[in-house]
């Protein structure tokens, strides 16, 4: 392929990419947009105002999403260290069915999942609480976070531990000095795709949270449904921007991570 080609290749892709966004970036400033004009007819921020008043909770909703976000990708990455670690160096029987159970949630339908969780949780005394929330994010995000580490550890080299625990260092310390640096990256993009992963999720938060815990997506939905345009675009800006900012910074690491694990000398 020509680099003529190449670049018009990229403008094409560019322009249906961008596209969608054109009216997202226009609706929020829009106090009247009737078809078929191209462009608002009326301007205002009438869609900012409303969404910085108390009534329209996304306060809430923020803290919510962002709390929720962070504490599902810490403790993914807290349980997929392990299991991704085992999956890849491990050597034992069972292991293509272990690999299996640990990816069945992003196999299964969404929607029985969700439909399974709430049975369960209902009996548990877990749903309509921020805590059962969060446990549900986890089953869809913890599949990506195992498939992400048994990436990072299939290049890892332990040789360097054994080298360490020849020098006397104890479990902690070969895993703060040797381990860790080595995986660094990749643990990073595991934990920010994770990020990702429950900051969208919609059907698992309604569900499990029953409109007690409300979260931005959540909101979003409620918007759209209501058929606000402006809301609705407004809304979605504030939703993006986060993530299109976590999803950067886990495009840049998984460069650094795509380096073999253990490739490098330890001084």
């Amino acid at each position: 392929m020509s680099a003529r080609s190449r670049r018009l290749l990229w403008l094409v892709v560019v322009v249906v990419w961008a596209v969608p966004f054109v009216p997202l970036l226009i609706w929020p400033f829009a106090g009247s947009w009737l078809y078929p004009a191209p462009l608002p007819t009326i301007w205002g921020d009438r869609a900012w105002s409303y969404l910085a008043s108390p009534g329209a909770r996304v306060g809430q909703a923020l803290f919510n999403s962002l709390s929720l976000a962070l504490v599902v990708a810490f403790a993914a990455v807290a349980l997929g260290l392990p299991a991704g670690r085992a999956l890849a160096l491990g050597r034992f029987r069972g292991r293509g069915l272990a690999h299996m159970v640990f990816l069945l949630p992003a196999i299964v339908p969404p929607q029985a999942a969700a439909f399974g969780l709430h049975a369960t949780f209902l009996r548990a005394g877990l749903v309509d609480h921020w805590l059962g929330v969060a446990l549900a994010h986890l089953v869809p995000v913890l599949p990506y976070v195992v498939i992400t580490l048994v990436g990072v550890f299939a290049n890892y080299d332990a040789s360097f531990e054994q080298q360490a625990r020849t020098l006397g260092a104890g479990p902690w310390l070969r895993f703060r000095a040797v381990t860790l640096p080595l995986i660094l990256p990749g643990l990073l993009v595991a934990g920010l795709y994770a990020f990702l992963i429950s900051w969208s999720q919609v059907l698992v938060t309604l569900l499990i949270g029953g409109g007690t815990v409300t979260t931005l997506p959540m909101l979003l939905l409620a918007f759209v449904a209501s058929g606000d345009h402006a809301l609705a675009a407004a809304l979605s800006l504030v939703l993006l921007i986060p993530a299109f900012v976590v999803l950067g910074a886990a495009i840049r690491l998984s460069r650094t991570a795509g380096t073999p694990a253990g490739g490098g000398r330890i001084a």
